[in-house]
């Protein structure tokens, strides 16, 4: 398993990766985002700002990369600064399929990306990670399952994801809606020739929504690699827009609110990797403090008043534009 990798890693910040959704392409929803990026958001503005986020994170012991198909050109830069950098060989990096980048390098698009989890897009989107990060791609996740994903149940799907694990790609797959819980459940159960099929679990998780935890605990037990993504809830819990008990708390620690969003997630027992999602460099060293937050009773009790019904959440992060 390549994240042997990661726990092999003995800096403070081998839990936490790197995720690329939010610089990988010109539009998306994290609230900020207008004033985080270049006023010009071309290709190559942000590959740089790219390479630059992933030189810090490096730097500062992140050893996990998370990109997919649909967050634009995402693989590419990924596979540029992989490139560059032979030396390298300390890293996992995983990616997703089954969403399609539509939206043409722009930020008003009618569509920006378009799912289907059948096997003709499995094969197409393969071919085209392939191209781009080779025999450097380690994971390879199935993007947002939900409960009536076809992806759970066709056989055909699932025996060519065997033949991918049986050639040492680790398969995975990621979750979103307010389903979660059920879509891990449905996965853990997905198996080929008698052997679990899936190895790692991405899911969303964070201080407003925590329905997938019992489900990612039972994933964890069962084998699992446990990777957490938007626990920033989109910049939901970031410093200008985060509820007042997190401004406090953050104000107590002397760290940001955004440290101790993600302290939050990794005090949980089943979370392997905590995925930072920022936009810029200062971000990024403010989100990798999370390492060394340490949240008494008290705090954790105030923070636990964060949480939303999941339909709520779910409903509120569908209406986010697109920046």
């Amino acid at each position: 398993m390549p994240f042997s990798r990661l726990a092999a890693a003995t800096t403070p910040t081998a839990h936490l990766g790197l995720g690329l959704a939010a610089v990988g392409r010109p539009g998306y929803i994290n609230l900020g985002r207008e004033d985080d990026l270049p006023a010009e958001r071309t290709v190559d503005a942000l590959r740089e700002r790219t390479h630059e986020l992933l030189d810090a994170a490096y730097a500062q012991g992140v050893r996990y990369f998370d990109a997919a198909r649909s967050y634009g050109r995402s693989e590419e830069f990924l596979a540029d600064w992989l490139n560059a950098r032979p030396e390298i060989d300390d890293i996992v990096v995983g990616s997703k399929w089954g969403y399609t980048y539509t939206a043409g390098w722009t930020t008003d698009a009618e569509k920006h990306e378009v799912k289907d989890h059948g096997l003709e897009t499995y094969e197409r989107q393969r071919a085209e990670t392939d191209a781009l990060l080779g025999d450097r791609l380690d994971l390879y996740q199935i993007h947002s399952v939900t409960p009536d994903s076809p992806a759970l149940t066709d056989k055909d799907l699932h025996a060519r994801l065997a033949e991918a694990a049986a050639q040492s790609l680790t398969i995975g797959f990621s979750t979103s809606g307010p389903a979660q819980a059920d879509a891990i459940r449905a996965a853990l159960a997905v198996t080929v020739d008698g052997e679990p099929l899936f190895r790692t679990v991405q899911s969303t998780y964070n201080a407003l929504e925590t329905s997938a935890g019992p489900a990612l605990a039972e994933a964890h037990d069962a084998g699992l690699t446990v990777i957490v993504k938007e626990g920033m809830a989109n910049g939901r819990l970031a410093g200008p827009y985060a509820p007042d008990a997190l401004k406090a708390v953050a104000e107590e620690t002397s760290l940001g609110c955004d440290a101790v969003a993600l302290a939050l997630i990794l005090r949980q027992p089943w979370a392997g990797v905590v995925l930072s999602g920022a936009a810029t460099t200062v971000q990024l060293a403010s989100n990798l403090h999370a390492a060394v937050v340490d949240l008494d009773e008290g705090q954790l009790e105030r923070l636990a008043g964060l949480v939303e019904e999941p339909a709520a959440y779910w409903e509120r992060r569908g209406q986010l534009p697109w920046h």
